[in-house]
C-alpha cells in the first residue's frame, strides 16, 4: 500500500514494524489529510519492552509533520490511548462508487491522533474513508 515504514531490528532480524499511508478521511463531509497507521506489530516474545511505543512515537512525529490528523483501526485501545490517541465516537462509513456504506462493525475500533494542523473535531462527527481492497479501516 506504499507509505512510510519503520522497522525495529534486533540481532539483524526484524522484530517490529509500523507504517503510515496517506489517506483522505472526511468528517461530516469535510476532507482531512490523514496519516493512517497500518501493520503495527512486535515480536510477541519482545512485547512490553518499548518497541511498539518507539515505533508509534516515530509514526506520530511523521503524522504531525505532514498530515492534519492521524488515524488507525484497532482493538488495542489502551496501548494507543497512553500515546495520545483518542477513540472516534461517531458513526463510520466507507465511500464507495455506489455511495457511502455504513461500517458499524468498525465504530469502536477507529482512533485518531490530533496534531497541530488538526481541524476542530468533536470526535462525534460522521467519519468516512475511501473504499479500498481488504479492510477499509
Amino acid at each position: 500500500m506504499g507509505g512510510v515504514h519503520w522497522f525495529a531490528m534486533l540481532g539483524g532480524r526484524v522484530v517490529g514494524h509500523a507504517s503510515v499511508v496517506p489517506r483522505i478521511l472526511e468528517a461530516d463531509g469535510r476532507p482531512i489529510r490523514t496519516g493512517y497507521v497500518e501493520a503495527v506489530a512486535v515480536d510477541p516474545a519482545l512485547q512490553r519492552r518499548g518497541i511498539g511505543t518507539r515505533l508509534m512515537t516515530e509514526a506520530g512525529t511523521h503524522i504531525g509533520e505532514g498530515s492534519e490528523l492521524g488515524a488507525l483501526g484497532t482493538g488495542e485501545h489502551a496501548f494507543y490511548e497512553r500515546l495520545g490517541w483518542e477513540r472516534w465516537q461517531g458513526p463510520t462509513f466507507e465511500r464507495t462508487p455506489a455511495g457511502d456504506a455504513r461500517t458499524a462493525d468498525d465504530d469502536d475500533g477507529v482512533m485518531v491522533l490530533r496534531v497541530p494542523r488538526s481541524p476542530a473535531l468533536t470526535l462525534r462527527e460522521r467519519l468516512s474513508c475511501e473504499w479500498r481492497p481488504g479492510d477499509s479501516w
